[in-house]
């Protein structure tokens, strides 16, 4: 199983960023994957979720309106696009699948 995120990296409060996943080495289209973070001193938490077959969403709070998760079956990548950052966003974004976690993506919000 590998999980490799991209797309993280410096962004003003307000502005937008895309990750992505990409994931080999087991059935992607019916696992349910999900985004993490974890922000300096503090434990790490759910950002969302998105089922296989039917692409059922889950979203914390604290990212709802903000944040979309989404995925493409064919090409084996799950994405995170993030709006309307903030400066408590900044955190190392991770990807997981059932058993397998990503080796994280800097995100900072600062001006």
């Amino acid at each position: 199983v590998q999980l490799v995120e991209s797309g993280g990296g410096l962004v003003q409060p307000g502005g937008s960023l895309r990750l992505s996943c990409a994931a080999s080495g087991f059935t992607f289209s019916s696992s349910y994957m999900s985004w993490y973070r974890q922000a300096p001193g503090k434990e790490r938490e759910l950002v969302a979720g998105i089922t296989g077959a039917r692409s059922t969403t889950y979203y914390a709070e604290f990212v709802k309106g903000r944040f979309t998760i989404s995925r493409d079956n064919a090409k084996n990548i799950v994405y995170l696009q993030m709006n309307s950052l903030k400066p408590e966003d900044t955190a190392v974004y991770y990807c997981k699948a059932p058993i397998s976690w990503g080796q994280g993506t800097q995100v900072t919000v600062s001006s």
